[in-house]
Formats: C-alpha cells, structure tokens, sequence
C-alpha cells in the first residue's frame, strides 16, 4: 500500500478480522495473566491497527472502510460487556476461550474456498506462498506452546492451520507456478 499509494487489490476484511482475533487472544492473555499471549497479540493488534489506519488513508471509498472499523469496535466493547458483566468469574475464562478458539478455527478454514478455487483452476496464483510458511510456522508454534500449557483453548484452534497450510503446499507441489501460463500456445 505505500509503495503504490493505492489498496487496489487488498481485502480490508482480513485486516478488521486478525484485529479482532488480536484482541480477543489478548483479553484471553489478560484474563489468565500469561505473558506470552499478552505480548505476541498486543503487537499483533498495534501492528493490524496501524494496517487499518494505512488502508482508510489510501482508500478512495473511506465511508465502508470507517463504518467496518466502527462495527468492529462495537462487536469488541459488546464482548468486553458479556465477558466483564454477564459471565461469572469462574467461568469467564472458559467462555473467552471457547470464543477465542471458534474465531481462530473460523480464520484459519476461511481460505478453503481459495483452495477449491486452485483446484477447479489448476493455478495456484490466488495463493501467497510466504503466507502459507508464515501460518504454518505461526500455527506450529502455537500449537507446540498450547500443548506446553495443558491449554486445549490455544492447542485445538491452531490444528486446522497447520492442516490448511499443509493441504496448500501440497497444491503448491500439484500445480507449480511454471505450470501456470498466461498465454496458449501456438499450433505448429
């Protein structure tokens, strides 16, 4: 976005969900006190933030954008309402997870419709491949850290992204890139 000054081709949506993901985890961190979720999702919703206010900046239709945003907001201080006044104590971290790892799962499977689209289209243009180490590497990590924990709520989320990631580098080794050509060739 700040090289070409434009966010032609970028989805918002991705940007205000991993934002919220960020500030759900990190209620989840505050409210169990573990340093390491507070750390990693406090940077992960400073960082998305700053990706949000780069986006309203260089978009042209800025009134979508703000009223996502301000959607967003709602949903987060609607759910800081529900986890602070209507669950009880004992519970409330039970239901954050539980909440916190629906959304996560939730995130992780919403590229499968780009998945069915790589196979129909035998290309895997539509896929990012530093995105896909990123996620597995990120999702292993995780997992690992969740197992350490005895915390089934960070464990049992981040398997459908080492799932999804694996099933795109095996669409990666299907349809190799060389594979993909812009141009058909000409009867001899």
């Amino acid at each position: 976005m700040l090289a070409t000054k434009s966010v032609e081709n970028i989805q918002f949506l991705p940007f205000l969900t991993t934002d919220a993901n960020n500030l759900s985890w990190l209620g989840y961190g505050c409210l169990k006190g573990d340093g390491t979720v507070i750390t990693v999702n406090a940077i992960g919703a400073v960082l998305q933030t700053l990706y949000i206010l780069v986006y309203l900046y260089y978009s042209p239709a800025k009134r979508p954008v703000v009223l996502q945003v301000l959607l967003l907001l709602a949903l987060v201080v609607t759910g800081y309402g529900y986890f602070t006044i209507l669950v009880d104590t004992g519970t409330r971290l039970t239901h954050l997870g539980l909440f916190c790892s629906i959304f996560t799962i939730t995130m992780y499977l919403s590229p499968l419709a780009d998945l069915a689209k790589v196979v129909r289209s035998k290309s895997t243009r539509c896929l990012s491949f530093p995105l896909t180490v990123t996620t597995l590497v990120a999702s292993s990590s995780w997992t690992l850290y969740g197992l350490q924990l005895h915390d089934p709520y960070i464990t049992v989320p981040n398997v459908p992204g080492i799932i999804t990631s694996l099933v795109r580098f095996w669409l990666f080794q299907r349809y190799r890139p060389e594979q993909d050509k812009p141009y058909s060739p000409l009867p001899a």
